[in-house]
């Protein structure tokens, strides 16, 4: 297992449009990607339980990943969160 703290920079913090990307982004490992800012922990594989972690702009959440490859999902996924979350 590995962890990684990174500040969510999308202006809209992890709301629909941001949080299906990022679903979309965890979906690609195998490993089991979750996330956790206060008290609420989100599996970042669901879009529901994403935007019900209620991610502001600012806020700073620490990803958790556990499988074969937790390290290359945790360095993209920290990368692509401090870019914003935005579509190519």
């Amino acid at each position: 297992m590995v962890k990684g703290k990174v500040v969510v920079s999308n202006p809209s913090g992890l709301h629909l449009r941001p949080a299906s990307i990022l679903c979309r982004d965890a979906m690609r490992f195998k490993s089991k990607i979750s996330f956790k800012t206060g008290n609420t922990i989100a599996n970042a594989k669901s879009v529901l339980s994403v935007l019900g972690a209620c991610v502001q702009c600012g806020d700073e959440i620490e990803l958790i990943c556990q499988g074969t490859d937790e390290n290359e999902a945790l360095k993209f996924l920290i990368e692509e969160i401090s870019n914003g979350l935005v579509e190519e």
